[in-house]
């Protein structure tokens, strides 16, 4: 036991080394201070290096934030203008426009002496051609048109409307689709080239159609449809008028029934604001109209088909494809503008059945063909490279 005068001497001694009270407890054993001591350090050394290691993390997560939503609003105010004067969000016209392309690719394939990777080739040309040209389409339609549109409820979005995309970027725009859609076409045989460019006379000048004839749908067709032209000399060098012909026309017909099936949906403002349309000009007798419009365009699918000797798989999926159609006019309602606008969609699926069709129909005749005749790509090298 300590004497009490050594216990007094201790506690003034522990006192003259100042350590807090938090360290006085029952025992003054020097092993417990340094104790204490190295836990205060410890305590001190993680607080230190929380404070190191989240400080970074919180700017570096800001950061993060900041290039997020600054790349959002780089898409949203610079670059989903352009998408949606392009109606590139909007891909239903650009299969409408593939689709005849694509049927007369396979045509032009079933002959036999053209190597298939060819023709794949050239099917992979033009779903990029057809993107642009589109594309193309629309901007310059939204040029023309937009004083038209802003009075128009489903158009007064547009962006040359709203101003998000001024005239003069949507020039640059348009040039920079046509330089690019001339490069894709720089890649077919020179008659192609010379066939292809013959259709800007009917690009620029179709939007115009609606303010000077009351069947716009027409013009539209002819231009849509430029591709199954197209596509067969792009393959051939040269169009089969007897296939190619038939092919058009009834591509042109099948335009006019769903685009008419379109324009339903605005008959009302077109009628307001003078703008003309097959919907407003058939009226009343849009179905008998569309109806006999549908037994032009299977007529003449059947006549390309028998020109180039398809079978009866292809007047299978002809016949599908007019029963379908028929469909749509006998239950069209012209005054349900979502009914028109389902329906009209409902058509970039449905040129998918002539072109099963035509694969199916000339499938047999193809490798016949080919086993009988040498093949030779040089019908569809490029005039330029």
């Amino acid at each position: 036991m300590f004497k009490s005068n050594q216990i007094i001497q201790m506690g003034r001694f522990l006192q003259n080394l100042k350590i807090p009270s938090s360290a006085q407890c029952v025992c003054y054993h020097s092993q417990y201070v340094q104790t204490r001591v190295h836990s205060t350090h410890s305590d001190q050394h993680r607080q230190k290096v929380v404070i190191e290691t989240t400080t970074p993390k919180i700017v570096l997560d800001k950061l993060g934030i900041d290039k997020r939503e600054h790349r959002k609003e780089v898409w949203r105010d610079k670059i989903l203008p352009y998408v949606k004067l392009a109606r590139w969000d909007k891909p239903v016209g650009v299969y409408l426009l593939y689709w005849p392309c694509s049927w007369s690719i396979a045509l032009a394939t079933v002959p036999g002496n053209v190597p298939l990777q060819t023709s794949l080739q050239t099917a992979a040309l033009f779903l990029v051609g057809a993107g642009l040209m589109r594309g193309a389409g629309c901007t310059i339609n939204d040029m023309w048109d937009r004083d038209v549109d802003a009075q128009v409820e489903r158009t007064k979005d547009r962006p040359l409307v709203t101003g998000e995309v001024s005239m003069t970027g949507a020039t640059v725009f348009l040039a920079a689709q046509l330089s690019l859609a001339l490069s894709v076409l720089l890649q077919l045989n020179c008659y192609s080239v010379v066939l292809g460019a013959s259709s800007m006379l009917l690009v620029i000048t179709y939007p115009l159609a609606k303010r000077f004839t009351n069947y716009p749908q027409i013009l539209l067709g002819a231009t849509f449809n430029w591709g199954a032209l197209l596509g067969y000399s792009a393959v051939q060098g040269q169009i089969d008028p007897e296939v190619c012909l038939p092919l058009y026309a009834g591509s042109l017909a099948w335009t006019v029934v769903y685009d008419t099936i379109y324009a339903h949906q605005d008959k009302a403002d077109d009628a307001r604001v003078g703008v003309k349309s097959t919907a407003l000009t058939f009226g009343t007798r849009t179905r008998a109209a569309l109806t006999a419009t549908l037994g032009v365009s299977a007529a003449c699918f059947a006549c390309a088909g028998a020109a180039a000797g398809l079978s009866h798989a292809y007047s299978g999926a002809l016949a599908a494809f007019s029963a379908i159609l028929a469909h749509q006019i006998y239950t069209l309602d012209t005054e349900n503008a979502q009914e028109c606008a389902a329906k009209f969609k409902s058509n970039s699926l449905l040129g998918g059945l002539i072109l099963l069709g035509i694969l199916g129909g000339g499938y047999h005749q193809y490798k016949e063909n080919s086993r009988k005749q040498p093949q030779d790509a040089d019908s569809a090298k490029s005039c330029f490279f």
